[in-house]
């Protein structure tokens, strides 16, 4: 629980920062601050948080999980797993899940600007003549909490859980006083407040839902971060502070305006008594900090699932725990965010302009979410079609509301994550559609491993065979590395022991070592030649010489038992990619393609192969 408290809810947690002082200010303050409207915005805010967290997702989607895992690309490989009447629904699907994966960039961009910056602003209360000072210091923050992320998340992970448990106790301590000093503003937890307000405010209440929805931002934090706590520590975390903690918060904030209208200007660090708005400028920066922190290591994550799927191409990726391997630093996506979130800060310069950005990313991804788990419900759950048509009644239409209304802000910045997620989708697009060309072709070049094996073994005179052991890498385990072949055409040699090694990516987060590899002596069992399949979750680090020392250990090493892992060569196979007039793809992603491509990682570093004793061998493959 104090895990999930940490990570999962810092984002949703710090909502109350910006989301009240938004609605009440967004359009020229045309919302109001007469009884009504305030009772009507308490009620939205009070009613999106039950029905989007704690029905949606707590209850129900935090139960459909992928071998114990969440988040849209975990969710995206499920949909992968199962059968579909049509295929064109699960390639529809699958599509879905992916422009999910793409809005969440967009997402991780918006995160740290407007949470820091709306943590900074409190200055504006508590030290007005720092005023000039809020954009400058946002900046440099930015800028600090993205160069600490090579050193990993252990750095300020130790204070994440305490830190978040302080702050939702101390603004449940502050709302709550508000809300024992004037109880009234409780009637606003009924719906019907809410109700009346979408009536009778008409165009103006529809616009105010783009910065209602700002109050259920992070909810997919909880989803996605499933695997690292469980079900039941989040469920708990959820319900025995973060929802009271929050629902106390925004009531003593409704009530505030209620009672000094000037107040919509801060209502959070107003709500505070003078003293205490200082230290909890502070507090709330660490708490957003956190908060980005949350979606910064979100953003490696679904970086390296989407590569495990077949998304994306080998990144590089570093490692910054020697104990958790979920872990992962992106250098090319941490820098990406720092350049866009300190442009942001920048260019909208408050959390105000940067509010209108926001909802278009996180409402679409909603809905996208509320689509997939209906879809895995009908077909592996085998829930009833009556069930299905009930939950999309009612959570897409609120979704689809908070969408609508999220549109009319587009022009107003709402385009930013639009644009990142179009940009994001065509990439892993064309990469998937890319490889779907180029691997027939390359399997065409390589040939079928087991022929090659048995010329090899039928050669007169034989092959002339060198002391040491030889691992060659292969993606596919039915044909022959490139590198073997040309080992052995051109070189006329092979070591006296040749592993090769296929990795299969499984649709699945883990696969445990037990169950991991899988040996096969091609039909020859005294030829010095063994095949090597090690299955990995999408999740699973694809540690070569982390996987040789698995199989030395195997019952079934066979002539792999005993071996020096410290004197083991590797080869490795690399392609160059050649665009041609063929057809399959447009030009322009063909251009796209091979630029993704000339972009990926060295497979020394991404498979963690020792430089001193890898070997790299090239042909050329058509697209």
């Amino acid at each position: 629980m104090l895990g999930a408290l940490g990570v999962v809810f810092g984002d949703i947690g710090t909502s109350p920062l910006y989301a009240m002082q938004t609605i009440f200010n967004s359009d020229g303050g045309q919302v109001g601050t007469a009884q009504d409207a305030v009772y009507g915005v308490v009620s939205l805010v009070f009613w999106a948080i039950t029905l989007i967290v704690s029905v949606k997702y707590v209850t129900f989607i935090l139960r459909t999980d992928n071998d114990g895992e969440g988040g849209i690309m975990a969710l995206t490989a499920l949909i992968q797993k199962l059968d579909f009447r049509s295929a064109k629904t699960k390639l529809l699907l699958v599509a879905l899940g992916i422009l999910g994966a793409s809005l969440f960039y967009g997402d991780g961009m918006i995160t740290p600007a407007i949470s820091v910056l709306s943590a900074v602003e409190g200055l504006k209360v508590s030290a007005p003549g720092l005023g000039d000072y809020i954009v400058p210091l946002t900046v440099v923050i930015v800028i600090g909490l993205f160069a600490i992320q090579k050193f990993g998340t252990a750095l300020v992970g130790g204070l994440f859980g305490p830190v978040m448990t302080v702050w939702f106790l101390i603004i449940a301590v502050a709302g709550g006083a508000e809300v024992a000093a004037h109880p009234s503003i409780i009637k606003a937890l009924s719906p019907l407040y809410g109700a009346k307000f979408l009536v009778n405010h008409g165009v103006v209440a529809f616009v105010a839902l783009a910065s209602v929805v700002l109050a259920v931002t992070g909810a997919e934090a909880l989803y996605a971060d499933m695997g690292h706590f469980g079900r039941k520590p989040i469920h708990r975390a959820w319900f025995f502070l973060v929802f009271p903690a929050l629902t106390l918060n925004y009531l003593g904030q409704g009530s505030l305006i209620l009672r000094r209208p000037a107040t919509i200007s801060n209502p959070f660090f107003l709500l505070m008594p003078g003293w205490a708005q200082l230290p909890m400028v502070l507090l709330a920066t660490v708490a957003t900090v956190i908060a980005s922190q949350a979606v910064i290591s979100g953003a490696f994550s679904v970086t390296r699932q989407a590569m495990q799927l077949g998304f994306l191409p080998h990144l590089t990726i570093r490692h910054t725990s020697e104990h958790e391997i979920g872990q992962v630093y992106v250098p090319a996506v941490n820098w990406f965010l720092c350049c866009t979130v300190t442009i942001l800060v920048l260019g909208f310069e408050s959390s105000a302009a940067l509010a209108s950005a926001y909802g278009v990313a996180v409402t679409a991804t909603f809905m996208l979410n509320t689509i997939l788990f209906l879809a895995v419900a009908r077909v592996l759950k085998g829930a009833a079609p009556w069930k299905i048509a009930l939950g999309a009644l009612v959570f897409l239409t609120i979704e689809l509301a908070f969408f609508a209304a999220n549109l009319t802000k587009v022009v107003h910045g709402g385009w930013l994550p639009l644009l990142v997620a179009a940009a994001v989708f065509t990439v892993l697009s064309t990469w998937r559609r890319g490889r779907e060309i180029v691997t027939p072709n390359r399997t065409e070049l390589e040939g079928p491993l087991r022929a090659f094996v048995d010329e090899v073994n039928a050669m007169d005179p034989p092959v002339h065979r060198v002391d040491g052991v030889a691992v060659f890498l292969n993606a596919n385990i039915e044909t022959t590395p490139l590198a073997l072949r040309a080992n052995v055409e051109h070189n006329h040699t092979l070591h006296k022991t040749v592993v090769i090694l296929s990795m299969v990516v499984a649709k699945v987060p883990h696969i445990p070592v037990s169950e991991r590899l899988v040996f096969d002596d091609l039909g020859h069992h005294d030829d010095g030649i063994i095949h090597v399949t090690a299955r990995l979750g999408f999740q699973d680090e694809p540690d070569v010489p982390r996987i040789m020392r698995q199989a030395a250990a195997h019952p079934d090493a066979g002539e792999l038992a005993g071996i020096d892992l410290d004197t083991v060569s590797y080869f490795l196979s690399r392609i160059a990619i050649v665009r041609t007039d063929a057809k399959g793809m447009r030009a322009w992603r063909k251009r796209l393609f091979l630029a993704v491509a000339h972009n990926a990682a060295s497979p020394v570093d991404y498979f963690r192969l020792p430089a001193d004793r890898s070997v790299i061998m090239g042909a050329h493959v058509p697209v």
